[in-house]
């Protein structure tokens, strides 16, 4: 079993944000090819945990969240090579220990992870809703408003 280590913090290096990404698969997700996009998602998160096996970073659990009432755990990846370690659910725990007791926890799962969390003690929510960038949001507002006429 390799020895871990745990940080918190945004200061972490692009390229091995990056890296991570693409061998977690969660690169499939994120725009790993714009680095700006990618340097803005670390830089105004507000709560991140980081997993290190010696100097590979090979974990990052990246949350929004106001430390009172809910956090969005907008990415938690595992580096492929290190999966199924306990390093996922650790780095969970730690996120929530950092939120305080009654802050809850939501997440939007990608499709090969939704039968991970349910594991792991996540509840399904089925009133998630989702406006993607680029979405008419204010056609949709239209529309509405012509229903009701």
């Amino acid at each position: 079993m390799r020895n871990i280590e745990y940080r918190y913090g945004n200061n972490l290096g692009l390229d091995d944000v990056i890296d991570l990404y693409r061998k977690s698969t969660l690169g499939e997700r994120r725009p790993i090819d714009d680095k700006e996009i990618v340097s803005d998602m670390i830089k105004h998160a507000n709560l991140i945990v980081s997993a290190w096996d010696q100097d590979l970073l090979v974990g990052i659990s990246r949350t929004l969240t106001d430390f009172s009432f809910v956090g969005y755990l907008s990415d938690l990846a595992v580096r492929a090579s290190h999966q199924r370690m306990g390093i996922g659910i650790a780095m969970i725990r730690k996120t929530r220990e950092k939120m305080g007791p009654r802050s809850m926890l939501v997440l939007l799962a990608a499709p090969d992870a939704q039968e991970y969390y349910p594991g792991v003690g996540f509840s399904p929510h089925n009133s998630a809703w989702v406006l993607k960038a680029g979405d008419p949001f204010e056609t949709v507002n239209k529309l509405r408003a012509n229903a009701k006429r």
